[in-house]
C-alpha cells in the first residue's frame, strides 16, 4: 500500500522522517484511550452522520470525540485541537471475473469499524471496505493509515486504541441497555435448507423429548429443539446444544420469543446471545411472519386471537399496503432494544411548532455555546435529534435499482433511511434506574421524565414545555362540617380513568368470559376477543367526580374524618396530554393493561371543567396544622428516628459531578462543595444560586464541616439562616427534605409546625401521612418521573408557574400506543396527523395510515383552537 501525506488532494509524498517532523508540534495533543474513556467512531456530537455519511467521520484524537463534515471546523475554532483520525466506510462493487464470477475490487480488505451493513444492497454484488487516514487541521493534511514504520510510535499506538475501542454505549452492569447485543457473524451468510419445513404457530414440541417448553428452533434446518438443563431442574435437555454439535447449525432463535419487534436468538459457535439484522427473513423462510406474532404472559405466543382484532395488527395496521414517507418530518428511529416508548414520545414531542423553535430554530446557537462534550448537554442533545428529525436529511427515498450501479461506480451509496438515537438515550437516560435498562418502560412516565428535563435546562428566554403545563384547582371538603379547602398545583397530563361499568357491550363482554373459561377449562383455543367498549364521556365524568381522601383530617374538627376532593382545571394549556389509564395491578400485584376500545373525540371541548374558586356560601377549613404526635413506645421513635437519619444522611451525600462544574466556572473548591451540600444535591444550577447569594461572607471559602445530625437539626435555621420575615422556612432545608421525597408545600407547612427544627420537621411528617395522601403526590425536580402521578412543581419566583391559559377546545393531532399486557413488554407506536393526513411512525418505518386506531391509544395529544 502506498503511504503518503496528501495536501488538500494533492500527490505530493512525504518520507518517513518528513512525517514524524510534520507531527511533533502536535504530539502533546495526542492521546491514546484509557480504560473508561469513551470512544465516539460512530456517530458525530452534533448530528447523525457517521462513517457511512458521505463526508465520513473525524474522531478527535485527544477527546475521542466523533465530527461530522459540517461540524469538524466548529471544534477545532472551539478547543484548538489539530489532529483527527478520518473514518470512512465505502461500499464497493465486485468485478466480475474471468470465470464470470464476482471478484472484490479492494483497497483495504479489513473491516475495523463496528458499523451495521446496509441489508438494501445484494451481497454477492457489493462489499464493504474501511479506510483510514490522520487529517491535521487547519491545513487538511492527510496521511493515510496504516503508515506503521513512518509514524512515531506513540501516534500508531493511539490509532490502533482508538479503531479497536469497544462502543462507548456499552456498560459492566448486565441489566443495562447500554450492554448491547452484537450480531451474529453467521446472520448474513447462514445458510438454510430448502428442506418445506413449515413451523405451526402453536403445539410445539421438541423433536426429541416430550418438552413443550424452553424450545429452540434452529435456522438452518427447522429443528424444534429444547435447551439447556439448569441445576435447578428448569429448562431443557439440552438437544439444541447437542444439535448444533452433530450438524455445526449455529444460530437458533427461541420460540414464544417473536415479536414484530425481533427475537431472542443465540448462537452456540459464539457461546452468547446474538442480534440476527435479517431475522425477518430467515423466519420467513420457515414460514413465519414476524408481524403475526406477539408474547403471552405465560411466555408462550397468544396465536389464536384472530387477525382483526389483535391489537398488533390493528394499531401497526398490518395487512395493510402503507405508503412511506420521506422527506422532513418523516424520519424514522431505530429501536435499540426496547426504545419504542422514546421515540414514539420523541416523534410527537417534536411535531410541536414550540420545540422546534427551541431546539431546531436556535441550531447554531445551542451548539456554538455547547460544552466541551457536547454529548453530556440537553440542549444540544435535543437540537441534535431535532434536527435528524425534522431536515429530511436521513429520510430520503431509496434509489431505483436501475440507478444502483450508476451511483456505485461514483462510490456514494444510498442515503441511511432513519436515526439511532444511541447518543440521545445515553445521556437522557444516565443515572436513571429504568430509563438506563434494556426493559421496556411506560411512555407516559417517560414524557414526564424528559419535560422534567426540559425544565431543569431552559433554552432562551422561554421554555417550550410552557404549552403542556396548566393549573389543577382541588377542592376538598370535610363531608362533617361541610367546610371547603381550594389549592392549587401544576400538572401536565390529564389523566382520565376507564370507567369499565360503562362498557357499552357488557353482555358480549359476559358471554366472552364464558367461552374463555370453557375453552381453558378443555385446552380448546379461546374464542374471538371481545374488547370492551368504553364511551370517551364516561371517562370524563369519572375524572369530574369527587374521590374520597383516604385519613383526612379536618382543621375545622381537630381530627380525623371523612373528605372528599374535587379537581378542575384553573387554567388550559396550549397542547393537552391525555393519558387513557389503562394501566393497573392485579391480584397478584403484577401490572396488567384494560384492553378496552374508548371513542376518542377528534374534537374535544372541556370548557364545563374550569375552576370556579370558593363560591357564596362556602366557608374554608381553618388554616390550622395537625398536632404532633408523640410516639407513646420509644423502640418505634428509635425506629423512626434511626430512618430518618439514614434518609438524611443519603440526602446530604455531595455529588462531587456537581462540585466539579462549579470549579470550573473559577469558584473556589470549598465554596462549592458548601453550595452543594446546603442545596440538597438539586443540581449544579440551584448551588450556583446558593453560591451567588453567599459569596461575599467571610467564611465563603472556608471548608466544610458536616456537623452531626443531632447538631444540623437542633441549630435548625441557624445552619442555613435566619427565617425570613414572611416566616418562610429557609430555602435550603426545604430542599433537604425535597430531596428526600417529600412534597414541597409538606416540607414547608412541617418546618413551619417546628419552628424550622429539621429533625422535628421529619418527625411530623412521618407522624402525619394523611397529610401527605391529602393531595398528589409529587416528588423532587430530579426524581419526579418515577412516579406516574407525579406532578412537576415549576419554581419561577414570587410570579408563579408560567401559563398559557385560553379557551378549552381542542383538536386531535396525536396519540401514542401500547401493544402488550404490560408496561413491562410490548411494543409503542406514534400516529400523527401532519398536512391533512395521518401517518403511522412505528420505529424506523414511517409510512402514511390508512386506519389510525382512534380507540385503542394510550397517551393522546390535542392542541387548542384557536378562538
Amino acid at each position: 500500500m502506498q503511504r503518503a501525506a496528501l495536501f488538500s488532494g494533492g500527490d505530493a509524498q512525504m518520507a518517513a522522517g518528513d512525517l514524524g517532523e510534520l507531527l511533533v508540534p502536535y504530539m502533546p495533543t495526542i492521546r491514546v484511550p484509557k480504560s473508561g474513556d469513551r470512544v465516539y467512531k460512530t456517530e458525530c456530537a452534533f448530528s447523525y452522520d457517521s462513517p457511512d455519511s458521505e463526508g465520513g467521520l473525524y474522531v478527535c484524537m485527544n477527546t475521542f470525540l466523533g465530527f461530522g463534515r459540517e461540524h469538524i471546523e466548529r471544534h477545532y475554532r472551539k478547543t484548538g485541537q489539530c489532529v483527527y483520525l478520518h473514518l470512512k466506510r465505502h461500499v464497493i462493487e465486485k468485478v466480475p471475473g474471468a470465470s464470470g464470477g464476482a471478484l472484490p475490487k479492494r483497497r483495504n480488505a479489513k473491516l475495523f469499524l463496528d458499523l451495521e451493513t446496509n441489508s438494501d444492497l445484494n451481497s454477492d454484488d457489493f462489499e464493504y471496505e474501511d479506510e483510514a487516514k490522520l487529517v491535521l487541521f487547519p491545513d487538511h493534511y492527510e496521511i493515510s493509515l496504516p503508515n506503521i514504520e513512518e509514524l512515531p510510535a506513540l501516534v500508531t499506538i493511539a490509532c490502533d486504541a482508538l479503531l479497536s475501542a469497544k462502543s462507548p454505549y456499552r456498560k459492566q452492569d448486565p441489566d443495562s441497555w447500554e450492554e448491547e447485543l452484537q450480531a451474529s457473524k453467521h446472520a448474513k451468510t447462514l445458510v438454510q435448507l430448502d428442506n418445506g419445513v413449515r413451523i405451526p404457530p402453536s403445539g410445539w414440541k421438541c423433536s426429541k423429548c416430550d418438552l413443550r417448553e424452553n424450545l429452540w428452533l434452529n435456522l438452518t434446518d427447522g429443528s424444534v429443539l429444547c435447551g439447556k438443563w439448569f441445576f435447578d431442574g428448569s429448562g431443557g435437555n439440552g438437544h439444541a446444544v447437542e444439535h448444533y454439535k452433530e450438524t455445526g447449525y449455529p444460530l437458533a432463535v427461541k420460540l414464544g420469543t417473536i415479536t414484530p419487534d425481533g427475537a431472542d436468538v443465540y448462537s452456540f459457535d459464539e457461546e452468547e446471545p446474538v442480534l440476527d439484522p435479517h431475522i425477518a427473513k430467515h423466519l420467513a423462510h420457515f414460514g413465519i411472519d414476524m408481524l403475526q406474532m406477539q408474547v403471552a404472559e405465560n411466555g408462550l405466543r397468544d396465536n389464536d386471537i384472530k387477525p382483526r382484532v389483535s391489537e398488533w395488527e390493528v394499531i401497526q395496521e398490518a395487512g395493510m399496503k402503507l405508503k412511506p414517507m420521506y422527506g422532513p418530518g418523516y424520519t424514522g428511529m431505530k429501536n435499540l432494544g426496547n426504545s419504542c416508548y422514546l421515540n414514539a414520545v420523541m416523534q410527537a414531542i417534536f411535531s410541536i411548532p414550540e420545540f422546534q423553535r427551541a431546539y431546531v430554530g436556535n441550531l447554531p446557537r445551542i451548539f456554538d455555546y455547547s460544552p466541551l462534550d457536547p454529548t453530556q448537554d440537553f440542549n444540544t442533545q435535543m437540537a441534535k435529534l431535532g434536527h435528524g428529525l425534522l431536515s429530511g436529511q436521513y429520510s430520503k427515498p431509496p434509489m431505483k435499482s436501475e440507478l444502483i450501479e450508476q451511483v456505485m461506480k461514483e462510490e456514494h451509496k444510498p442515503q441511511p433511511n432513519g436515526i439511532s438515537p444511541r447518543m440521545f438515550k445515553a445521556f437522557i437516560s444516565k443515572g436513571h434506574p429504568e430509563f438506563s435498562s434494556n426493559r421496556q418502560q411506560d411512555a407516559q412516565e417517560f414524557f414526564l421524565h424528559l419535560i422534567n428535563l426540559v425544565e431543569r435546562n431552559p433554552v432562551g428566554s422561554e421554555n417550550p414545555s410552557d404549552v403542556f403545563r396548566f393549573l389543577v384547582e382541588e377542592r376538598t371538603q370535610c363531608c362533617q362540617s361541610r367546610k371547603v379547602r381550594y389549592t392549587e398545583r401544576v400538572d401536565y397530563i390529564m389523566q382520565l380513568p376507564v370507567a369499565m361499568e360503562a362498557a357499552t357491550n357488557k353482555d358480549e363482554l359476559i358471554a366472552y368470559e364464558l367461552k374463555r373459561r370453557e375453552a381453558e377449562a378443555a385446552r380448546r383455543p379461546p374464542p374471538e376477543l371481545v374488547r370492551a367498549k368504553i364511551p370517551f364521556s364516561a371517562c370524563l365524568q369519572a375524572f369530574s367526580e369527587p374521590n374520597n381522601v383516604e385519613d383526612f383530617w379536618s382543621s375545622a374538627l381537630q381530627a380525623k374524618s371523612a373528605g372528599v376532593k374535587t379537581s378542575r382545571f384553573a387554567s388550559f394549556p396550549e397542547y393537552l396530554v391525555v393519558q387513557i389509564k389503562k394501566f393497573t395491578f392485579g391480584l397478584d400485584w403484577i401490572p396488567k393493561k384494560l384492553d378496552v376500545s374508548v371513542d376518542m373525540p377528534d374534537f374535544l371541548d372541556i370548557s364545563h371543567l374550569r375552576a370556579r374558586g370558593l363560591q357564596p356560601g362556602e366557608e374554608e377549613l381553618p388554616d390550622i396544622a395537625p398536632p404532633i404526635v408523640i410516639p407513646d413506645d420509644p423502640k418505634v421513635d428509635e425506629i423512626r428516628l434511626l430512618y430518618f437519619r439514614r434518609s438524611f444522611l443519603v440526602a446530604l451525600d455531595i455529588d462531587e459531578s456537581s462540585v466539579m462544574q462549579l470549579a470550573e466556572m473559577g469558584f473556589p473548591l470549598e465554596a462549592c462543595r458548601k453550595a452543594v451540600y446546603y442545596t440538597g444535591n438539586l443540581g449544579a444550577e440551584v448551588a450556583f444560586n446558593w453560591i451567588i447569594a453567599h459569596m461575599e461572607e467571610p467564611d465563603f471559602a472556608e471548608p466544610l464541616v458536616i456537623p452531626a445530625f443531632g447538631e444540623v437539626a437542633s441549630s435548625g435555621a441557624a445552619a442555613f439562616g435566619a427565617v425570613g420575615l414572611d416566616n418562610q422556612p429557609p430555602e435550603e432545608m426545604v430542599a433537604i427534605i425535597i430531596s428526600m421525597g417529600f412534597q414541597r408545600n409538606l416540607a414547608i407547612q412541617a418546618l413551619k409546625a417546628t419552628n424550622s427544627n429539621l429533625e422535628r420537621a421529619l418527625e411530623w411528617i412521618f407522624n402525619h401521612p394523611e397529610l401527605e395522601e391529602e393531595s398528589e403526590p409529587a416528588l423532587d425536580m430530579v426524581n419526579v418521573e418515577n412516579n406516574a402521578n407525579a406532578n412537576i412543581l415549576a419554581e419561577t419566583g414570587s410570579e408563579g408557574p408560567r401559563i398559557k391559559d385560553g379557551s378549552g377546545r381542542y383538536e386531535l393531532f396525536g396519540f401514542i400506543s401500547h401493544m402488550g399486557t404490560s408496561t413491562m413488554s410490548g411494543h409503542y407506536v406514534c400516529h400523527l396527523k401532519k398536512e391533512g393526513r395521518w401517518v403511522i411512525y412505528n420505529d424506523l418505518r414511517v409510512c402514511a395510515s390508512e386506519r389510525p386506531p382512534k380507540d385503542l391509544g394510550y397517551v393522546y395529544f390535542y392542541h387548542r383552537i384557536p378562538s
